[in-house]
């Protein structure tokens, strides 16, 4: 799992996301739940060729889903990784 594109699922764009970018300079990603911090910040780095100063990472379970009899599903587990970037540093995502 060295590939960027292995690591970096999505970019997030939600409004919480968007208000995150737009004062506090973070950036929220869908990331492999396999991938650590170190693994994200270097993928970012090489994806976008910026300086990302902290990731924090956040992992959610899938939920509970009912399928057609009485069996249950579930949908996926995911990582969500929020990124600081460097002051004066910028990803346009749209």
């Amino acid at each position: 799992m060295n590939e960027p594109h292995q690591i970096i699922q999505t970019a997030s764009l939600t409004e919480k996301s968007t208000l995150m970018s737009e004062k506090q300079n973070k950036y929220v990603f869908r990331v492999s739940p396999r991938a650590n911090k170190i693994q994200i910040k270097n993928a970012i780095e090489r994806l976008f060729q910026k300086k990302v100063v902290d990731v924090n990472t956040c992992n959610y379970a899938g939920k509970k889903k009912r399928e057609r009899r009485a069996d249950y599903g579930r949908t996926a587990h995911w990582k969500k990784a929020i990124v600081t970037l460097a002051e004066g540093e910028k990803i346009d995502l749209v």
